[in-house]
């Protein structure tokens, strides 16, 4: 087997293969292309699985193209749909495929300097003046309705009971798909397309136009959808929420903390799908991780590695002070080390009350903090209680009666962290 495959194999990254795709990564550099919908102006963390196919390509000598799929993406994919998707207007959709374009260029080396250099490109360019006529005469000729109606993402759709059927728009899809990959073929020399295992009728499409129009031969394989051992939507954290690439829509430390709180027996299979680790090392990892998993040394390196990829090393270690601040023995100094960004994103949900900086020139005692101006406390008898307990932290750190609240107490220079026990947190804002 070429030894790309192999590799994809023991990841557990191939599902569909097309015979003769081996050969032909072995007989030359190949230029092998995935395509990314463009429904929002970030990709997600569903989107990575074709990102590192793309990565691995290149490691591998062959030459990635990446294709934004600007004309598709005003169309929209039936593939897995059960109604039909909103179309988007064309300056939603730029701002869209800039922001995909962006993050696609944090993984892949697109320098020019190598033989193998990525390419972008965006289907929009060449579709959007290719008119109804000239599609139907050189496009819809060569592939039959019966051929278009045997895919399962079609069949599926008109046989669902809950179906309210689907538009011609929407059929029309894998003929834009296959389109794209004829256009690619002729313009880029691609012979390779990859995607996850929901889009093998659309690739096959492409490959069938290219053999019936232009006597072409083309390849491709697919991969598993990712999915949870508990049968539960990977990708999404515990309330629903896309885990997004762009830190302003997923701050690193949800991002980061997403991944360390893998189950063993996904930590087992991600490792090896979101990681560029070697066979060896990963193997030796999980055999460490069984014979300990308290330590979650699997979740750990998966963690690390996924989010230095996406995020950097500076947010990686932002990520892993914020988690030492809220579930480790952290100090003052720590929390105080923390950027307004970070800060906010690991205290996102607690109760907040604003005040006015100039309220602290002269400080305030901690008896008014905590009543009159957080209303963290009910009272100031409950609050005189609290601090002789000694339960109540100002930042981390346990304060008395006696401690007057100034300026130079707050962190990232707005907040103060108020505390009682473990787990009882209150934000004070100062604005």
């Amino acid at each position: 087997m070429n030894a790309l495959l192999e590799e994809l194999t023991w990841r557990g990254l191939i599902h569909n293969i097309m015979p003769g795709t081996s050969e032909q990564l072995d007989k030359e550099m190949t230029t092998g292309y995935v395509g990314f919908d463009p429904t929002a102006d970030s990709l997600h963390v569903g989107s990575l699985v074709p990102i590192f196919l793309l990565v691995h390509l290149q490691r591998h000598g062959h030459r990635p193209l990446a294709l934004v799929g600007g004309a598709t993406g005003m169309i929209g994919d039936p593939t897995g749909k059960s109604a039909e998707r909103n179309l988007l207007d064309e300056e939603t959709l730029a701002r869209y495929v800039a922001g995909i374009k962006s993050q696609l260029e944090r993984f892949l080396d697109f320098d020019g300097r190598n033989g193998n250099s990525a390419i972008l490109v965006n289907n929009y360019d060449w579709m959007k003046d290719f008119s109804f006529i000239d599609f139907a005469r050189k496009v819809g000729k060569h592939i039959t309705v019966n051929y278009m109606m045997a895919k399962d993402s079609v069949k599926s759709r008109l046989s669902s009971e809950s179906s309210v059927g689907m538009s011609f728009t929407e059929f029309t899809y894998q003929l834009i798909q296959g389109y794209d990959y004829l256009h690619l073929y002729q313009e880029l020399g691609a012979k390779l397309q990859m995607g996850g295992s929901d889009q093998w009728g659309n690739i096959t499409t492409g490959t069938e136009l290219i053999r019936r129009t232009v006597q072409g031969e083309a390849f491709a394989f697919t991969c598993p959808l990712t999915t949870k051992a508990d049968g539960s939507k990977f990708g999404k954290s515990e309330g629903g929420e896309n885990i997004w690439l762009d830190k302003n829509r997923t701050s690193p430390y949800k991002f980061y903390q997403f991944w360390l709180n893998q189950a063993d027996v996904d930590a087992e299979k991600y490792i090896k799908i979101y990681t560029f680790l070697d066979k060896e090392s990963i193997e030796d990892l999980i055999e460490r991780h069984r014979q300990e998993p308290h330590l979650r040394a699997l979740q750990r390196k998966l963690a690390t590695e996924i989010t230095i990829l996406v995020h950097g090393i500076d947010e990686l270690h932002k990520a892993e002070k914020a988690s030492q601040v809220l579930f480790g023995k952290s100090t003052s100094e720590d929390l105080k080390s923390l950027d307004a960004e970070t800060f906010i994103s690991v205290f996102e949900g607690v109760p907040q009350a604003k005040i006015a900086k100039e309220e602290l020139e002269n400080g305030i005692p901690m008896v008014e903090v905590l009543v009159e101006k957080s209303g963290f406390l009910k009272s100031n008898s409950e609050a005189r209680r609290e601090l002789t307990a000694n339960s109540i932290s100002v930042n981390k750190e346990k304060v008395a009666e006696d401690f007057v609240l100034n300026a130079t107490h707050l962190i990232a220079d707005h907040y103060v962290l108020l505390q009682k026990g473990k787990k009882n947190y209150f934000i004070l804002v100062v604005e």
